[in-house]
């Protein structure tokens, strides 16, 4: 697989524009990707992806950027389309609110193995909720409303309805701009079965509600939720000289772009260490480790990193917006500056496969995002 190195980077996250438990559609990427000629392929970066170049075809050498001396790699992320919905989720307190959380987006990291990927956006003061408590708001992620509705019947049903005070609103609800009645999905309609009778609905201007009884008093869910066309897959890498630094980088990243709206980083603690590509020697696994990346097999097989590297660490951005994970890419890109980072890069497929493209040098020169 040295050759493909490049060719393959982070395409497990290919999986996110498709349902990889489906054999046949798990064939048919690999076939596409058989297309594409690896003249092309030659044309990526060893560090991953495309590089733009100036100078003569004969004589061509990468453009250079350097922020705080780390090199910013000429090149791009390549995300996927994904359907999202957005839950509020009230408690009684903050620390109710927090272990909801907590539940409801476990075992949500990527769609290669899990039924969705989830994450905090932000949590909200009783100001902000509809029913005057303490309130967080999720997004969740999959291929298609039909996988969406699923995760989000099976977490609301096992994690929010068994949760001490919790309630569930819809955070997209109709009116907010791209939400249509036709692509809504039903949660609290299905979950109010569990009342076995009892249950009972409450209709407020458009909306309807379900409660349903429990120990505690009721649980309040919304009868259907919005729905969005999101974007899963963004992404940067971190490459510093050590663990210690590349982490901390990370940490710091992660904590610029926490509070951002629209934006969820879906791995443990925001953060990725097993970047994987597709297929292995194993023929019944699926993904496997990227091995240009791994600073230990330097010596036995072909390296994507610089001769200092030490550790790389990635972060994985789904949003509902291109601008959202733009900004959250800039911001947490210049969080991650500082002494022993060498290399900020990229994951693509060489923008063959996926129709959102986040150019590293174009966002970080954006003079209308922040820094």
């Amino acid at each position: 697989m040295g050759k493909w190195v490049g060719y393959w980077e982070n395409l497990c996250e290919i999986m996110y524009s498709v349902e990889v438990l489906h054999t046949h559609t798990f064939l048919s990427i690999l076939a596409k990707l058989a297309l594409i000629s690896q003249a092309s392929a030659q044309r990526h970066s060893r560090f991953g992806g495309n590089r733009r170049f100036v100078g003569t075809e004969q004589n061509r050498r990468p453009a250079v950027m350097k922020i705080k001396g780390t090199e910013i790699v000429e090149t791009f992320a390549e995300a996927f389309p994904v359907s999202a919905a957005r839950l509020i989720v009230t408690t009684v307190n903050e620390e109710w609110c927090r272990t909801a959380a907590q539940v409801t987006t476990g075992y949500a990291t990527s769609v290669i193995a899990c039924d969705c990927e989830a994450g905090v956006e932000r949590y909200l003061t009783p100001d902000e909720t509809p029913d005057g408590r303490p309130g967080v708001s999720l997004l969740l992620f999959a291929f298609n409303r039909d996988s969406l509705q699923k995760a989000l019947v099976n977490r609301v049903g096992q994690c929010l309805l068994t949760c001490p005070t919790t309630a569930c609103f819809d955070g997209l609800p109709l009116g907010t701009p791209g939400v249509e009645r036709a692509k809504q999905i039903r949660i609290g309609g299905h979950l109010r079965y569990f009342g076995d009778g009892f249950q009972s609905s409450k209709k407020l201007l458009h909306r309807r509600f379900w409660r349903i009884p429990v120990m505690d008093g009721e649980f309040l869910c919304e009868d259907r939720f919005g729905t969005l066309k999101g974007i899963a897959g963004g992404n940067f890498l971190i490459v510093g000289t050590d663990q210690t630094s590349a982490l901390a980088a990370a940490q710091r990243a992660v904590a610029a772009i926490a509070d951002l709206p629209e934006v969820i980083l879906p791995f443990p603690g925001g953060v990725v260490r097993s970047g994987s590509k597709v297929g292995s020697r194993y023929r019944k696994l699926r993904a496997s480790t990227k091995q240009a990346y791994c600073p230990t097999l330097r010596s036995i097989t072909p390296s994507a990193l610089p001769p200092a590297a030490g550790a790389v660490y990635e972060l994985v951005l789904d949003g509902l917006t291109a601008p959202s994970i733009s900004l959250a890419t800039r911001l947490g890109i210049h969080a991650s500056l500082g002494p022993g980072i060498l290399q900020i890069t990229a994951g693509n497929y060489g923008g063959k496969l996926g129709p959102h493209l986040f150019h590293l040098h174009e966002i970080l020169r954006d003079e209308t995002l922040p820094k």
